[in-house]
């Protein structure tokens, strides 16, 4: 009972006294314990490496202290990821900070995406969401510390660009999962650690700052962006009352620019011979601005050898900011005029016809677009841990974790044009040209600085009764994550077993989107009243020129927040939501989640044997909240009626896993594994709202498959993917020394990189994930639709409804599938094959990967989304007395993948594969005046690479083309000593 106690108010006290002491303590020096650039902090993965329950554990605290390995720049970086490879208990990959404050890579998403087995989508110019194993940013997960992140998307998928790199220390990918990893993914689950102050030997700091640019010249103007930025962040860690406190600060402050040229065509018709041409495009040059301000803090206290207490917050605000200018041209899905005479190739991908490559159009009214879209969001994180060693044989571990992320859009679009609808103002004859790498090249032969006014110039509002001269979409989302964990461990003297840890997790989540969507109209007017306003003049407006890299003049550019501000443009909500997704809803998720893990440590003759076998058992509770339309409801005042819908469900998923590691020699290891894993549902495809729309067009189809009413809408009784998955991995680690530095005897004891050396490795493996009770996100039935009757429709109207059906789709789990590959990497430090070469060295990665995923109904089998068949990195680098310079190339596939499409809503298209190229150099100066000084200078996207997505399996039918620049950015760094 007195321990009890006594081990509660160690709890207790912990925050306010690590707190208090660094406030009070001052800057007491830890003696003359030497300093290290970078340590790989022990955790859970070093299992292994460490001895059993008879080794004195205040020696392993003191060899903690007493660390004291120098090392800095790139090849550290790589052998302190080789080191945390080697000596964890399951199957990782993992980079490790250059030194504090400094990953490798442009960003933290461009860093991961180089490691065996990952893959990263670029999105607006830069490396974003993560491909593990061919499968999709839906299927992993991402931890901080320990605790899972919740996402600024209105999904789960986290995007990594949201995270400053110079926080992390290291950052551990788990591609097979063990009992005790809570909020594992599917295909991976990415772990990013924090600097953990006392795994320090001393006082550390550093300041990186750089200046940004792009190699294109700014495409749009307005406020929030520019052609350039800067990078500016700070790392301090300390250690004060004789070693017991640690405190962590950092700051980073960016602002990151991107240029981007963007094509999106509207599809391909069929034309009169049968051949596919362009139907129409939608084009811009943008310049987007990414502007964060990020904070951390973490304070460490360990008192004594029996507790250890860490406090982590993070804080990271950012806005990104795109100006969009440009013109759409409606052509053959338009009352324009496809000219005889263009130019056909054969087309393998349409029966009996061909490729129209150039041609031209008459009577093409265009849409000149002044758009501009934002995203505020605020990420916010905190985790308490708390460790207790009640003796040699046991020890407990509890923990709290919160992650809460708001995240608020606006998608401003503004139309302009020399007149209202189709009859009304100039027509324009507008030549095209298809170019072999996907740009269509137009050439209108009007004037659009001239004439142009605000208005519906193709009547788009028509079908809703108003002259819509633009329209605006204001998502907004709060996800929050809360998590208690208490684990216990039981450590053995002998036999098999190293320790038994067993334990329990609850984790409540709430995930809430709101979408506010208007018409932007010139005076709130009807059209069925006569008193709509159908053109406008434009205040301010100037002359621009933001698509010349596709042919075309310049353009009439405006301030569309202007235009609102002195009344010219008008907001009139919505009749309910412009697409079939339903506009709002919730999701409330509870995880109960006990588990226990044996962590195996023994010998099968000369063979060594390690790692872990254990169980998860989720008890899932879900519910979730929608809207859908009022049963008999009708337009009033613009708006019809909305009613809220809910629906729930619970289920229970157990979760086996097994990981073995046979140590055949002191170089190489066999790795297998084998777990049932999960991936829970999209968060909009939970939603229990149902989004009803109706289409004019097809009033009078009798078609139940192509009638008036549509709708689709979320499942909120859809359970988790599921897989099975199975990893074998064989690793041989060349012999040689660690590069740069001398490791002495209290290294050896406690640092994974001297116990593993520096010598690179040669590794091949293969993965086969089992996919059922797979997501299928367009299930589809008949609906009478008798219920929703009027609608939005006049009784004139509904007399002419063909009929009172139509088909609803929405997410089912009657999916299943699988997903295979084999992989294999080469990290060769050069001066083992000779040692004319050392400093000189290259990292190589390959992964070929097969899928096929199946959907009830439909036999045909597809590729998983995400999946590339092949991707490839590869890294040269040198370095020699303060002197770096690298180049990276990363390769992928084509791929299935997702962009933004209407309405803030997330679309799969096949995206165009290809190789990007970045290098960097720099130079740090070791002994002098300017001892501790880096200077850097460093490119990316050198290739200047192409983002294209296409359909039909025909890479000339472009549905997104965007081209982003180089971009270059120089830069200091310096370490305090």
């Amino acid at each position: 009972m007195v321990l009890k106690h006594n081990v509660l108010a160690v709890a207790i006290a912990s925050i306010c006294f690590g707190l208090c002491t660094v406030a009070h303590a001052g800057s007491t020096p830890v003696g003359s314990a030497p300093q290290q650039d970078t340590q790989a902090p022990p955790s859970k993965d070093d299992k292994a490496g460490t001895k059993k329950a008879s080794t004195n554990k205040q020696q392993q605290l003191d060899a903690k202290k007493l660390q004291a390995v120098q090392v800095s720049g790139f090849i550290s970086s790589i052998e302190n990821s080789t080191a945390l490879k080697r000596n964890a208990s399951t199957i990782v990959e993992a980079v490790s900070a250059e030194q504090v404050g400094k990953l490798p890579g442009v960003s933290i998403a461009d860093t991961l995406g180089r490691l065996p087995g990952l893959a990263v989508q670029t999105v607006d110019g830069r490396p974003q969401v993560l491909t593990i194993h061919g499968l999709g940013p839906d299927f992993s997960t991402a931890l901080v510390n320990g605790g899972q992140q919740v996402s600024t998307s209105n999904n789960r998928d986290v995007e990594f660009d949201q995270y400053p790199s110079s926080w992390f220390d290291n950052v551990v990918v788990h591609l097979s999962p063990e009992a005790d990893l809570i909020g594992q993914g599917l295909a991976g689950t990415v772990d990013m650690h924090t600097i953990r102050p006392l795994d320090k030997s001393g006082p550390e700091a550093a300041v990186n700052a750089k200046y940004i640019w792009n190699s294109m010249s700014q495409l749009a103007n307005g406020s929030g962006v520019s052609n350039s930025g800067h990078n500016l962040n700070g790392v301090w860690v300390d250690q004060f009352a004789n070693h017991t406190v640690g405190v962590t600060l950092g700051v980073d402050l960016e602002d990151n620019p991107s240029q981007i040229e963007h094509q999106g065509p509207w599809g391909y018709a069929t034309d009169a011979n049968g051949d596919a041409v362009i139907g129409g495009s939608k084009n811009y040059g943008i310049t987007d601005s990414l502007k964060r301000n990020g904070l951390l803090a973490t304070v460490q206290w360990q008192p004594n050898e029996f507790y250890t207490g860490t406090i982590d917050v993070t804080y990271d605000n950012f806005k990104e900011t795109q100006q969009a200018k440009g013109m759409e041209f409606p052509l053959f899905y338009s009352s324009a005029q496809l000219q005889p005479g263009g130019v056909v190739v054969p087309d393998p991908h349409v029966n009996g016809g061909g490729f129209v490559q150039s041609g031209t159009y008459g009577n093409v009214k265009p849409v000149i677009r002044n758009d501009y879209n934002s995203n505020s969001a605020r990420v916010y994180n905190f985790n308490w841990d708390n460790k207790f060693t009640i003796n040699e044989n046991w020890s407990v571990d509890a923990a709290a974790n919160y992650s809460r992320a708001t995240s608020r859009k606006v998608e401003l679009e503004s139309y302009s044009g020399t007149g209202y609808g189709s009859s009304g103002g100039a027509l324009d004859t507008v030549g095209f040209q298809e170019l072999g790498n996907g740009l269509l090249n137009l050439s209108p032969s009007l004037n659009y600085t001239q004439g142009v006014m605000l208005t519906d110039p193709q009547g788009w509002g028509g079908g809703n009764d108003v002259v819509q001269a633009g329209f605006i979409n204001a998502p907004r989302t709060v996800d929050y994550l809360a998590n208690l964990r208490l684990s216990v461990e039981r450590s053995f003297a002998s036999g098999p077993f190293s320790s038994l840890e067993f334990g329990v997790s609850n984790s409540r989540r709430n995930k809430s989107y709101h979408i506010d969507q208007a018409f932007l109209t010139l005076g709130g007017g009807t059209l069925s009243g006569g008193n709509a306003v159908k053109t406008a003049p434009i205040q301010g407006g100037s002359s621009c020129d933001p698509l010349s890299w596709m042919g075309i003049g310049p353009e009439l550019c405006y301030n569309p927040f202007a235009l609102i501000d002195n009344g010219s443009l008008v907001n009139v909500p919505t009749f309910g939501s412009n697409t079939g997704t339903p506009p709002n809803w919730t999701t409330h998720e509870n995880v109960f989640t006990p588990y226990f893990q044996l962590n195996i440590d023994t010998n099968l003759g000369d063979v060594s044997l390690r790692g872990n076998f254990g169980m998860q058992a989720q008890h899932t509770a879900q519910r979730a909240t929608g809207e859908r339309v009022a049963p008999g409801s009708a337009i009033t005042g613009n708006a019809i009626e909305l009613i809220p819908v809910a629906g729930s469900t619970s289920y229970t998923r157990y979760l086996p896993s097994a990981n073995l590691i046979f140590g055949f020699t002191d170089h190489d290891d066999l790795r297998f594994s084998a777990a049932r894993t999960l991936s829970r549902p999209r968060m909009d495809q939970m939603n229990a709202g149902l989004g009803v729309s109706g289409n004019v067009t097809l009033l009078q189809s009798t078609n139940p498959n192509q009638a008036f009413f549509s709708a689709s809408g979320g499942n909120p009784k859809l359970t988790p993917t599921m897989a099975d998955n199975y990893n074998v991995s064989y690793e041989h680690y060349f012999s040689g020394p660690a590069s740069g530095f001398q490791c002495n005897s209290a290294d050896q004891k406690n640092s994974d990189l001297c116990r593993s050396g520096g010598g690179g490795y040669f590794s091949v493996s293969g993965y086969f994930i089992d996919l059922h009770d797979y997501i299928n996100p367009n299930s589809s039935f008949l609906y009478n639709f008798s219920p929703f009757l009027p609608f939005t429709l006049t009784q004139a109207q509904l007399a002419q409804l063909g009929t009172h059906y139509g088909v609803v789709t929405g997410p089912t789990n009657d999916g299943h599938g699988y997903v295979k590959g084999i992989q294999g990497t080469l990290n060769l430090p050069f001066n083992l094959l000779t040692p004319v070469l050392d400093g000189f060295g290259t990292i190589l990665t390959a992964n070929r990967t097969k899928s096929s995923l199946v959907y009830a109904g439909n036999s045909t089998a597809i590729t998983v989304p995400g999946l590339s068949k092949w991707v490839a990195n590869g890294t040269l680098y040198y370095q020699h007395d303060g002197f770096e310079a690298r180049i990276s190339d990363s390769y992928r596939s084509n791929f299935l993948g997702e962009v933004s499409g209407i309405s803030a809503t997330r679309i799969e298209q096949t995206l165009k594969g290809g190789n990007t190229y970045d290098a960097q150099v720099s130079y740090t100066f070791e002994s002098g005046r300017f001892k501790g000084l880096t200077l850097i200078a460093q490119g990316q996207n050198l290739s200047n690479k192409i983002f294209t997505t296409f359909q039909n399996n025909d890479p000339r039918q472009v549905q997104t083309w965007e081209r982003y620049g180089r971009t270059y950015s120089v830069g200091a760094s310096y370490k305090f000593k």
